[in-house]
């Protein structure tokens, strides 16, 4: 018996190996795409229109839920609590824009200053997020810098309303996405040829 004992105390911790997809260019692609499309509306370009709504709600939003119950899946904390919760955001923002035309609430909550306290949360919480980052790739801190910048800039227009912090912000936005698209691809790149063909 007391063989049988040692015998499970001496047994070591097996790794099995993962052979799941990597979710994270997911993730990152309804992120990068939303924040673009949206941010050629804050930049002047075209009003807020259905395509963004829906890019929001089912790729900005559901996409990165499902990237980020994918990374849960993979055991990574960080990619867990990003994409988990930046697709809630564009839930969220969806829901901001057309609960008041339900009739339920009186005012756009988009241009008052709970809006602008909305962006400036979402900015602390994109502040840490981007600490979180300075140990991995400099491409995806890149990515969370742009995005912490561009909350930020999105709240301070708002609580000021200014018009010329917005459009800056759009700009920004705009190069946030990008930034975001170009991490994307590169892992999808640089895993399809199995090299380093995108520095990131």
């Amino acid at each position: 018996m007391s063989e049988d004992i040692q015998d499970i105390m001496n047994l070591t911790h097996v790794k099995i190996q993962d052979y799941t997809a990597n979710p994270a260019p997911l993730g990152l692609m309804a992120f990068g795409m939303t924040t673009v499309l949206l941010n050629i509306h804050n930049a002047g370009f075209y009003p807020m229109n259905a395509m963004i709504l829906s890019m929001g709600f089912f790729y900005g939003g559901l996409a990165q839920v499902v990237a980020g119950m994918m990374e849960w899946k993979k055991g990574n904390t960080f990619g867990t609590t990003a994409f988990t919760s930046y697709g809630f955001f564009w839930l969220t923002l969806v829901g901001i824009v057309l609960l008041p035309k339900s009739g339920s609430y009186s005012g756009l909550a988009t241009e008052s200053f709970p809006f602008a306290a909305y962006l400036f949360m979402w900015g602390v919480f994109t502040l840490f997020m981007f600490i979180g980052t300075l140990k991995g790739s400099k491409a995806l801190s890149v990515v969370f810098l742009t995005l912490t910048i561009l909350f930020f800039l999105l709240a301070a227009g708002n609580a000021l309303g200014s018009a010329a912090i917005l459009k800056i912000a759009g700009y920004e936005g705009i190069l946030t996405g990008l930034s975001a698209i170009y991490t994307a691809l590169g892992q999808v790149l640089n895993e399809s040829y199995g090299k380093k063909i995108v520095p990131l």
